[in-house]
Parts: structure tokens; C-alpha cells; sequence
């Protein structure tokens, strides 16, 4: 297998595709930062790498903790581990490398990133067991997606502050809710494998009622956020945008019809974390609350 062959192999196992769930919003999170201290090319360019390795050492952590699983489920029998196209052992040195490629980011970036970093992991890690225990694997997720913009921010400040905890809040409750759609698809497997998920606790009608209600609330403290960060009228139409194209998300799944699951969840949700970031800072830029977020170092 030649060298970008292999790079294209583990970049399918990890879904790296998915990165743009994430990243916006970590984006998002150092935006607001920046408005404040400002910021600069080399913590953009940390705060990237540590998503990139935090990212890949979960998504890599997964897919060795749940190779078995996916082997006995149709849906996910064809990826790279049941298949045999990569190793355990590469994979788990693609893990110890991502999440040293964290740490040492966190590293540059500021003490408290740093001390963070091993929690982060924690976390990321622990969503990976969780289908084996608790039908809430969904809001775990959510956490860990939902401590980008909360990282970000802390990259940018050393400190905490509550516009990042609401926005990672929003996170989470958008994540846990997309994550009850795509869990839909396995509410069949899951039941008779005895893994834990919210469409096999309560049923499928009653999950995406569940995930409704996890998207009306997203959108409520997206809202906080806006009047915690002091944002204005840019930033209010690009809200107004996302739960638009949640209620259409809403629209495309039903319990009797889940074809187009893979559309809400990848098409949509990838346009809703990019527009978030573009409504976030052409608000900043544009409304006056920073006519510059970069400072030289």
C-alpha cells in the first residue's frame, strides 16, 4: 500500500470528512475569543492541530474499541477494521500519535490547554464504551463535540467564560440530537445486540421526538449565546438560518421513512456548522464589535 493510499485508507476509518461538524465551531469559539484578546496565526494554526488530533484519536479509539460490533452489523461490516484493510496495531498507533499531537498543541498553546488535554481524551474515549451501558452515548457525544468552541476559546484566553460554555452547550444538544437520526438506522441491530441507544430505549417515533426537542433547545441558547457574546443583528439572521434548516432536517426524517437519514445527517448539519461560523464572524467583523481579530503573535 503506497504511503497516500495508507493516508487515504485511515482517512475514510476516521471519517475525517466528518471534521467539519467540529471544526466551525472550535473556529467559532476562538472567533469570539479573538474579538476580545485577539489572536494569532500560530494559536489558529495549534487550536487546528489539536482538533485534527483530538478528532482522529477518538475516531480511531472507536473504531478499535468497536471493531467486533461493527463486524456483526450489516451497516458497518464493510468498513476498514472488519474488513482487515488496516491493522489493530496501526490503528492504535494512529491513536497514540493523535493524542500526542493534542497534548503537545495544548502544550503550545497555554498552561491550562495543557492540564485540560488529558480530560479531553478522557472524555472522547468514554463515548466509545458507552453504547454498551447507556441509551445517553448520544449527549456523550454531544460533549465532546460540544468542548471544541469551550477549547477553543481557553487556547485564545487561558481562561472561561460563559459565551463558550453556551456555545458548547449548543453543540452538544444539536449533536445529540443529529446522532438520534443516524442511530435510527441500527435500532433493529442494536436491540438484538443489546447495545444502548435512545431510538432502541424508546422506540424510533419517540426518538425523533426526543431530537426535536434537543433542536429547539440548541436554537434557544445559540440565542443566549448571541446575547451573552453581545452579538447583533448578523448573527441573529444566521440563527434564524440554522433553525430553518433544522425544521427541514426534521422534515426529511420520519419513523416510517429513514432513507434520507445520511442527507440529514452529513448534508445538512455540515452547512449548518459552516453558516454558524460565517454569521459569527461576519457579525464580529462587520457590526463593529472588532474591526480586527488578529494581533501579531
Amino acid at each position: 500500500m503506497s504511503a497516500l493510499s495508507s493516508v487515504l485508507t485511515f482517512g475514510r476509518m476516521i471519517k475525517f470528512s466528518h471534521s467539519i461538524f467540529a471544526l466551525p465551531f472550535a473556529f467559532s469559539g476562538a472567533a469570539l475569543a479573538a474579538a476580545q484578546a485577539g489572536i494569532s496565526v500560530a494559536q489558529v494554526a495549534w487550536i487546528t492541530l489539536a482538533m485534527v488530533g483530538a478528532r482522529s484519536a477518538a475516531m480511531g479509539f472507536n473504531r478499535l474499541a468497536d471493531r467486533h460490533l461493527d463486524a456483526a452489523n450489516p451497516r458497518t461490516s464493510g468498513r476498514e477494521l472488519p474488513q482487515g484493510v488496516v491493522s489493530p496495531t496501526a490503528v492504535g498507533l494512529l491513536v497514540v500519535i493523535s493524542s500526542a499531537a493534542l497534548a503537545f498543541s495544548a502544550w503550545q498553546l497555554n498552561p491550562l490547554c495543557l492540564y485540560l488535554s488529558p480530560l479531553v481524551l478522557a472524555v472522547l474515549f468514554f463515548y466509545s464504551l458507552c453504547k454498551r451501558f447507556t441509551w445517553a452515548s448520544h449527549l456523550v457525544l454531544g460533549l465532546s463535540l460540544g468542548g471544541a468552541p469551550l477549547g477553543a476559546w481557553i487556547a485564545v484566553t487561558g481562561s472561561i467564560a460563559w459565551p463558550p460554555i453556551l456555545l458548547g452547550l449548543a453543540v452538544l444538544l444539536w449533536v445529540a440530537g443529529f446522532d438520534i437520526f443516524y442511530a435510527c438506522q441500527d435500532y433493529e441491530h442494536d436491540i438484538s445486540a443489546g447495545l444502548h441507544s435512545i431510538p432502541a430505549r424508546f422506540g424510533i417515533e419517540r426518538a425523533l421526538v426526543i431530537a426535536r426537542v434537543l433542536h429547539l433547545l440548541a436554537v434557544v441558547v445559540m440565542v443566549l449565546v448571541g446575547r451573552s457574546a453581545g452579538l447583533n443583528v448578523v448573527y441573529w439572521v444566521g440563527v434564524g438560518a440554522i433553525a430553518v434548516l433544522l425544521l427541514y432536517e426534521h422534515r426529511l426524517v420520519r419513523s416510517d421513512d429513514l432513507t434520507r437519514v445520511n442527507m440529514a445527517f452529513f448534508n445538512l448539519n455540515a452547512v449548518i456548522s459552516v453558516l454558524y461560523l460565517l454569521f459569527t464572524l461576519a457579525d464580529l467583523l462587520v457590526m463593529g464589535e472588532a474591526s480586527t481579530l488578529w494581533r501579531a503573535s
